[in-house]
């Protein structure tokens, strides 16, 4: 009896009637220089750090004087989930995660608007002026409402 395909020098995996070539480890080294690589393209001084911390969650966007994002990340992104993305322990990681890709770019001058109610507004700010960065402002830019919601219909009775 014949083999259905002839085994030179690659390895063959069949896997449901598919043939598939296994490649080397070369490859892998290659995408972990790309991934190194990537946030230093871009290099500027100032930043404006947009912070929204609700709840359930903290975000911060990392972005330059025109508005245009450089970076951003999440509690949820970091792999917090439930009540403990709220935290202001998810909040310092979120803001050291920020932190880390801000000096890649070269940034020394940040400035933060700060929206939310959530306990991770003080925290991410903190864990990210730890890493030796000038805060040129802090600007608290939470929406208030004027009116609020509409109000219940009067009871009949």
């Amino acid at each position: 009896m014949e083999h259905m395909f002839q085994v030179s020098s690659y390895k063959f995996h069949n896997c449901m009637g598919k043939k598939r070539i296994a490649t080397t480890s070369s490859g892998e080294a290659g995408q972990a220089d790309a991934a190194v690589g990537r946030g230093s393209k871009r290099r500027l001084e100032s930043a404006v750090v947009y912070v929204e911390s609700t709840y359930n969650n903290t975000r911060m966007t990392l972005t330059d004087k025109k508005g245009n994002v450089i970076a951003s990340s999440s509690a949820g992104a970091l792999g917090f989930s439930g009540a403990k993305k709220g935290t202001p322990f998810a909040a310092a990681k979120v803001g050291e995660t920020v932190a880390l890709r801000a000096t890649a770019m070269g940034v020394v001058d940040v400035s933060f608007i700060v929206r939310g109610v959530g306990s991770g507004r003080e925290s991410s700010i903190r864990s990210f002026a730890s890493k030796g960065f000038t805060i040129t402002s802090i600007k608290d830019a939470t929406p208030i409402p004027f009116n609020g919601p509409r109000p219940p219909r009067p009871r009949r009775v």
